[in-house]
């Protein structure tokens, strides 16, 4: 399919889903319970969260936090910054959140971002990130190429992990896993190519294999980035390239989160750049040795996680940056192949500005379910919230 028929495809499927998008109350897969606020500062911008339950029933939320940049006279809060820090607080119920996060990582070349976390059926936490590391004038014309610089300085420098053993008690890491084959970017730490990065839920597979989706720069002008499986079958110790996952010649995916079935697929729930923000999707039959041509999904909406539920079917909840502002959800199919058709429900519709979004969920009981995500009302500073739902 061309890229105009694709772009002429989302406009009519943007149209329909807004006639079609019912009212919350009307739901009848769920209902909202609550709105809470989970950790708000207002000398921090904080994002970019995820959450998981650990085997003792507690709950861990983890995000990005920065030192608001307004308090000081800038203009705006960035998504990168050189005291990014990650955060990380816990809750006992999921409902009830208190006192000040404790440091999970900083970077020690930079800015830390967007703390992905897995809890690993054997107890053990694994913690995705990546960095930009803030470099001097003087130094700039030093550094290898092709490089990404965010703004002036910011220089991306790729992904990182670290894990938990312990409950949290101790972190071991940085570790940097290999690059893609694909990648183009360099780092300014030595000058190789960037280590494997993403914002998104990797999964633990039934067969213990974990399944990791990453961005890739796979062209620079103008630049594009494509998605990648790395997996790993040593609990995240080591990892080997598997297959794309999504690629195109005009339209950039990243930020993707994978999903297991109860049948054993893959699903890739894919942000995409240049597709009128519409929601992409990749679904691979063989355990991720290959994945079908990716589609998008009808509806606008970034990035996307996916949270089975006890029955098997599956809660994608997606940031909406368009009016009105917030958090948007689904109930899907335990094969998710009812995406295109699946009722929209609204969570939230009071965002204040576009710097929000980026849901992630997990289930508190047979019940509720917590979707923690990142959130500002008016020009309020953005902080971690959440909303429970109750499932039906």
């Amino acid at each position: 399919m061309s890229f105009l028929v694709r772009q002429c495809a989302a406009v009519l499927l943007i149209c329909g889903a807004v006639l079609s998008v019912p009212a919350f109350a009307e739901a009848a897969e769920f209902r909202k319970v609550r709105d809470i606020v989970i950790y708000k500062n207002s000398r921090f911008h904080s994002a970019f969260p995820s959450v998981i339950k650990r085997p003792d029933g507690e709950i861990w939320v983890a995000f990005r936090r920065a030192p608001n940049r307004k308090m000081f006279g800038e203009a705006k809060n960035y998504h990168v910054d050189p005291n990014s820090y990650l955060m990380l607080m816990h809750s006992r119920d999921g409902v009830t959140w208190s006192g000040e996060p404790e440091l999970l990582y900083a970077d020690p070349f930079g800015g830390s971002q967007d703390p992905c976390l897995l809890q690993l059926r054997d107890g053990a936490v694994i913690c995705a990130t990546y960095g930009w590391t803030f470099v001097r004038p003087d130094g700039l014309p030093h550094l290898p190429q092709p490089h990404l610089e965010n703004f002036p300085g910011s220089i991306f420098n790729g992904g990182s992990l670290i894990f938990s053993k312990d409950g949290g008690h101790h972190w071991n890491g940085p570790f940097y896993p290999p690059s893609t084959p694909v990648e183009l970017l360099r780092s300014p730490l030595g000058g190789g190519i960037v280590p494997a990065y993403n914002r998104g839920a990797m999964v633990e597979s039934r067969d213990g294999r974990i399944l990791w989706a990453v961005a890739s720069t796979d062209q620079m002008s103008p630049r594009k980035t494509s998605v990648h499986l790395m997996v790993s079958s040593d609990k995240g110790a080591t990892w080997r390239y598997s297959a794309p996952i999504a690629t195109d010649s005009k339209v950039s995916f990243n930020e993707t989160s994978l999903h297991e079935t109860p049948e054993g697929e893959i699903i890739a729930f894919l942000r995409s750049e240049d597709f009128a923000d519409l929601a992409a999707i990749a679904r691979s039959t063989d355990g991720g040795k290959s994945f079908e041509p990716w589609q998008g999904m009808g509806f606008q909406g970034h990035p996307l996680h996916a949270l089975r539920l006890r029955d098997n079917r599956v809660l994608l909840t997606y940031g909406y940056r368009h009016a009105p502002l917030g958090i948007r959800a689904r109930i899907l199919n335990a094969e998710c192949t009812d995406f295109s058709t699946a009722p929209e429900r609204v969570l939230r519709d009071d965002g204040g500005t576009t710097d929000l979004g980026y849901p992630w969920s997990v289930q508190l009981d047979d019940h509720r379910v917590l979707v923690v995500y990142y959130f500002n009302v008016g020009r309020d500073i953005q902080h971690i919230a959440g909303t429970v739902l109750e499932i039906r």
